[in-house]
C-alpha cells in the first residue's frame, strides 16, 4: 500500500461515507486520482463496494521508541577516557522502530504507535517509516520537543560496551493517547510493546487491550515496568539480567535458569525467552523448556540482533509455530541481523529466516541479545 492509499483508507476508515470530492478536497488532489487510488485500493482488497465497506487486513502493533541511533565502532580495543579512533555512523533506530523495521521486511503489515519530535529526525523517521509501509499515522508529534536520540559505543568486535539516550519525549505516550487508538489497538493481532514507555501507559495496555503483548523488557534500568503486569502478558523477552530483576531468581547455572522462567511462567506469563548472549536462549511456556545454542552467522555488528529476534517472535507466533521453533525463527533472526553493520539488515525476509531457522543451530561465535 503505498503512503497516498493508507492515507486515503484511513479518512475512509474515519467516514465510510465520504464522497470522492470530499476525499480529494482533502489530499489536494484531483478527483480523478482519488479515484485510481480507491480502485487500486478495492484490487487490494481493502475496501469493498460502494459505502466504502473496510475490509481490515491482519496487522500488528508496536507501541514502542524511535530514535535517531548515532554509533561508534573502536578499530581497535576501547580506551577508557582516551580519543578511539573507529567509524561513527547515524541511522534510524529505537527499540519499537527496529522491532517494527523488521518485521516489515518480514512481511507483517506493522502500525506503530510512538512520540515524534517537531524536528528533522521525525521527518527523516517518519519518510523511512512510509517507504517500508509501517504505518505512523496515528503516532504523537510533540511541537517543541526533541525527537529521542540514542548514542552507543561499540568495541572492536562490534559489541555494544556504552550507551546514552535521550528518551524524554516518551513521558507523552500516556494512557490517554493510547486509549483514543483503543480500536486500532484491539482490532490487532497481537501487540507489541517496549519498556521505553511509561509504566502507566503498558500498565492500561495490560489491563485494556485483548490482543496478546509481547514485551521487550529493553533494559534493566526499565524492565520494572513491566513487573507489575507480568500476569497479563502473552511473551516476554528478558535477557539474563532482566530475567534475574524480573523472577528474583539469581542465574548461575541450568537449575537456577530453569527456576528463573519458572517463577516467570508462575505470574500467568504465557511464554517467555530468555537470551543468554553467547549461549543461545531458554525458551519456555506452561507446558515445558527447551534451550537452544545460536546460530552461525559471521559477526559484524550485535547492536539490533534482539530487535529482530522480537520480531521474529511476532513473526512465529503469527504463522503458528509451536516454542521451538519459534525459538529458532528468533535465534535465525539474529544471525542474520549480526551480519550487517548497520542495526538493521536489509537482506531480512521471510524466506531467508524460515531458511536459516530450519538449519541445524551450532555454536560459531557469541551473540549478544539485548
Amino acid at each position: 500500500m503505498t503512503q497516498r492509499e493508507r492515507q486515503i483508507l484511513r479518512w475512509i476508515e474515519e467516514n465510510p461515507l465520504i464522497s470522492q470530492q470530499e476525499l480529494a478536497d482533502k489530499a489536494g488532489i484531483a478527483r480523478s486520482s482519488v479515484a485510481v487510488h480507491i480502485s487500486n485500493l478495492m484490487k487490494k482488497g481493502h475496501i469493498a463496494g460502494k459505502g466504502y465497506i473496510v475490509s481490515t487486513a491482519p496487522y500488528a502493533v508496536v507501541v514502542g521508541g524511535v530514535n535517531m541511533d548515532i554509533g561508534g565502532v573502536s578499530a581497535a580495543p576501547l580506551v577508557p577516557a582516551d580519543s578511539n579512533p573507529g567509524v561513527v555512523r547515524m541511522s534510524l533506530g529505537g527499540v519499537g522502530r527496529n522491532i517494527a523495521h523488521n518485521m516489515a521486511l518480514l512481511g507483517l503489515d506493522t502500525r506503530l504507535l510512538t512520540a515524534f519530535g517537531d524536528d528533522g529526525h521525525a521527518q527523516r523517521i517518519a519518510a523511512s517509516c512510509a517507504e517500508l509501509g509501517i504505518d505512523v499515522s496515528r503516532a504523537l508529534q510533540i511541537p517543541g520537543e526533541r525527537t529521542s536520540t540514542y548514542l552507543f559505543i561499540a568495541d572492536e568486535k562490534g559489541e555494544m560496551s556504552l550507551a546514552l539516550s535521550d528518551m524524554d519525549i516518551y513521558r507523552h505516550i500516556t494512557p490517554a493517547y493510547l486509549a483514543s487508538r483503543a480500536q486500532l489497538l484491539q482490532n490487532a493481532q497481537l501487540v507489541i510493546v517496549d519498556a521505553n514507555i511509561p509504566a502507566d501507559a503498558i500498565a492500561w495496555l495490560a489491563h485494556h487491550v485483548k490482543p496478546p503483548i509481547f514485551a521487550d523488557p529493553v533494559s534493566t534500568a526499565k524492565a520494572d515496568k513491566l513487573r507489575p503486569v507480568l500476569g497479563e502478558l502473552h511473551t516476554l523477552k528478558p535477557n539474563r539480567i532482566e530475567a534475574e530483576l524480573l523472577s528474583g531468581v539469581t542465574i548461575t547455572d541450568e537449575d537456577s535458569l530453569n527456576r528463573a522462567a519458572d517463577t516467570l511462567l508462575e505470574t500467568g506469563l504465557r511464554r517467555v525467552f530468555i537470551s543468554l548472549g553467547g549461549d543461545g536462549v531458554l525458551a519456555a511456556d506452561h507446558s515445558g523448556q527447551v534451550r537452544l545454542p545460536c546460530m552461525k552467522g559471521s559477526m559484524v555488528n550485535t547492536t539490533g540482533c534482539g530487535d529482530a529476534f522480537m520480531a521474529a517472535l511476532a513473526w512465529a507466533y503469527l504463522e503458528g509455530t509451536a516454542l521451538e521453533d519459534t525459538a529458532r525463527a528468533g535465534l535465525a533472526a539474529a544471525s542474520i541481523a549480526m551480519e550487517s553493520g548497520e542495526t538493521i539488515n536489509d537482506a531480512m525476509s521471510a524466506e531467508l529466516l524460515a531458511e536459516r531457522a530450519s538449519s541445524f543451530p551450532c555454536t560459531d561465535r557469541p551473540m549478544v541479545l539485548d
